[in-house]
Parts: structure tokens; sequence; C-alpha cells
């Protein structure tokens, strides 16, 4: 045995002797031995760091190699709304209904001529990219209240962040549900930290851009009716609606089509479903379908009541946890029920239940996976301009998975609440 080979043994033994190999290393000319423990500490929280650091350029890469792609809403909507605003000088454009979407996100389209973009479609898209990046850092936070590690709630927040839905919506479909998703988030995120106040003023910015923010309606009644949001609290929702269309109106904007524009967004489409994969795939196709409507409408709200109903009687304590599952069942009921909806309006379910699954990962890991694959599925047809029929994967297929989904969050929650409910009577 060679003498470097006999010193290498006892430096494994004995760390003391590393100095003596090092010497003896040198006189003998063969290299010192290398460490049986890897790289220092130091060091490997630097290639972390550089690995965290490709992966983000990669996620941005990913959609910026997407952002030349215009799909038929774009052609269809954004840029006759961008012409328009051209044609009018910018914010003269203010005073007319060019566009079905509410008054924040037109602020948006007036000022896109002036931003430095190379294109409309890049500026549109770059806009709700950026709320993706607003959505990741609500996840973060909201994760980072579960655990110590940052480095999971890291996880979480680049997960979403990459979500396939997620990086198709913005960056390909140019889409902005981002917008509404994004502040959803920050109001759950308020409602964790008990400041119902901030929790309010999120839901009113997020019910300012889209409708689809009452798909958090359900959460926000029960948090209301067990305490944990005043009554007064909910002011603020309207009055940060109503500050947003100020300037449209002080610009000359008609107040009565400005403050009903959802009710007209409502009469658009008068099918029971627009390729969401929900409960009225099981009637696509059949006739006078169209009559019932308000029915299901009625069916949602009975729905949404009965789960607010459970959840009073059952006096359990509002965990983050329980907020959550709450939040979740949510955003898959009232757009798996509610009828006339897009295959987009799961945006939000996509999100809350990836969230939710790593405050329960043993028990709801696959829920998240179920719902984004329905949610994919649904997506490729209209942005590839599939032909009518030509869907990847039969959508009744994936409004059975949908239903697994929800029926999974439901028997969970029910399971869950009976375990920790008070035995003492709601009313003595």
């Amino acid at each position: 045995m060679s003498l470097s080979g006999s010193l290498r043994r006892e430096t494994e033994d004995d760390p003391s002797a590393t100095e003596q190999t090092t010497e003896i290393a040198a006189v003998t000319g063969e290299p010192p031995a290398v460490s049986a423990e890897g790289p220092s500490e130091r060091t490997r929280r630097l290639y972390v760091i550089v690995l965290a650091a490709l992966l983000v350029l990669l996620a941005f890469g990913v959609r910026l190699s997407l952002f030349r792609y215009q799909t038929a809403d774009y052609t269809a909507f954004y840029r006759r709304w961008y012409d328009f605003v051209v044609s009018q000088g910018g914010i003269g454009a203010l005073k007319y209904e060019f566009s079905d979407l509410n008054a924040p996100y037109r602020y948006f389209m007036v000022l896109l001529p002036y931003l430095p973009v190379p294109s409309p479609l890049a500026g549109i898209k770059a806009f709700s990219v950026f709320f993706d990046m607003v959505i990741a850092f609500f996840v973060f936070r909201i994760v980072a209240l579960k655990y110590p590690s940052r480095w999971i709630a890291a996880a979480a927040a680049f997960i979403a962040f990459m979500l396939p839905t997620v990086v198709i919506n913005s960056a390909m479909w140019a889409q902005g549900d981002a917008i509404y998703t994004a502040f959803s988030l920050g109001a759950v995120y308020f409602l964790l930290r008990k400041r119902p106040w901030w929790a309010c003023v999120f839901f009113g910015l997020a019910l300012s851009f889209k409708l689809q923010a009452i798909f958090l309606f359900p959460l926000l009644l029960v948090m209301v009716l067990l305490g944990r949001v005043p009554w007064r609290a909910l002011v603020a929702i309207p009055v940060v609606y109503l500050l947003l269309d100020v300037p449209a109106l002080l610009a000359g904007a008609s107040p009565s089509k400005l403050l009903t524009v959802y009710f007209s967004q409502t009469s658009i489409y008068p099918q029971l479903t627009l390729s969401a994969p929900n409960i009225w795939q099981f009637f696509r196709g059949e006739h006078g379908m169209e009559a019932m409507k308000t029915a299901a409408v009625l069916l949602t709200a009975l729905l949404v009541f009965t789960l607010c109903l459970l959840v009073v009687l059952s006096r359990v304590e509002l965990t983050d946890t329980r907020i959550l599952l709450i939040g979740a069942i949510s955003a898959v009921l009232v757009p798996f029920v509610l009828p006339s909806m897009h295959e987009r309006y799961f945006y939000l379910a996509d999100v809350l239940t990836l969230v939710l699954a790593f405050y329960l990962p043993r028990q709801l890991w696959y829920v998240p996976i179920i719902v984004e694959f329905c949610s994919l599925m649904c997506y490729i047809p209209n942005i590839f301009f599939a032909k009518p029929g030509g869907e990847t994967v039969d959508f009744r297929i994936l409004a059975a998975l949908e239903l697994c989904a929800l029926v999974v969050l439901v028997r969970y929650a029910v399971w869950d609440f009976r375990r920790h409910r008070v035995r003492e009577p709601l009313i003595r």
C-alpha cells in the first residue's frame, strides 16, 4: 500500500489528520484525498442559488418563446380594441364602450400605445405575465405561513408560476385571468392573516377586473357569517369598484353602461357551457337546454348557500387549512354548476387546489393534477383552432374528472368537519 493511500484511510477516521495528509501529499506528488462530505455548505448554497436563477430564466424564456403566437381572441377582440384606442388618440377612447371588459382593463388598453413595447400583442401578454408573478408571490406568502422553510414556499410559487394553464393563458393566449386570480389570492392571504379590510380591498380589486372573482363568494360569505370578516368591511368592495370607475367617468363614459357592464356580459352567451369541464357538458347537444339557464343560476345559489350553512352548523374552528379548503371547494363548485362558463374559468381552481395540496400533501396531492389536466385539455382545442367536435378528450370525460375532484374535496371537508366539530348545540 502506498504512503498516500494509508494516509487517506487515516484521514477518514481522524479529521485532525487532514493537515498532515496535505503536507505529505505535497512531498509524494499525489493529490490530497477528496472530502467524503462533498462541497461545503457555502458552495452548496451557491449551487442552489445558481440553479434557482437558471430555473427562473428558463421560466421566462418559455413565456417569451410564445409571445409571437396569435389566437383568434387576439385578432377578434384585443387587436380591435387597441386599434380603436389609437384611432381616438388614447385617453379619448375611454368615453366609448370599445371593450366588454370593465374600466380598469380599459385603462391599460388606453396606456398601451405609450408603453415601450415592440407590439401591442407583446404588451398585452407582458401585462398578464406580470400578474403571473403576482400569483407566484401570493402563493409563496400563503405557503410560507405553514412551513418555516422558505424553500418549500419557493417551490410552491415556482410550480404555480409554471402551471401549463398559467403559462398558456397569459404568454400564449393573451388572456387576463391571471389578474383577477392574483387579487383573489391576495384576498385569501389577508383572510389568513386576519386582516379583513385588506381582504375586502383585494376582493374588490379582483371583482373590478373580472366578474369571475365571485367564485370566491362562498368563502367570503362563510368568513362574514362566522365573524372573521365584519359586515362593515364589505363596504370596501363596492368602494374600490366605484373608485376604479372614476377616471372613465371623468373621461365621459356613460355611468349606466359602465356600472352595468357585468350584467351585459351575462346575456352575451345563451349556451349552458362554452367548453368548460362542468356538469352542463353532459347535456351538450340537446335542443332547448338554454331555457334552463336561469334554473342553473338558481341551482348554483342553492348549492353555495347550502355549503355556507353546513360550515356554519359544523361550528369548527376556521384554521388556515380549512379556509383554503373552503376556498378551493368554492373555486371548483361555482364554475362547475354555473352556466355559460368558458374553459378558462377554472383558472382560480387550478391555483387554489395547488396551494391546498401544499397544506394537505398526503391527503389531497392529486387533486390539483386532476383539475389542471381538465383545464389544460379544454384549452387546447380553443387555442389551436381545432374543428368543432375535434377535442383531444371528450369534454364529458373531463367534466366527470372535475366532478371527482369536487367530490374528493367535499368528502374530505365533511370528514374533517365531523372530526373536529363542537358538540354543543348551535341554538340553546
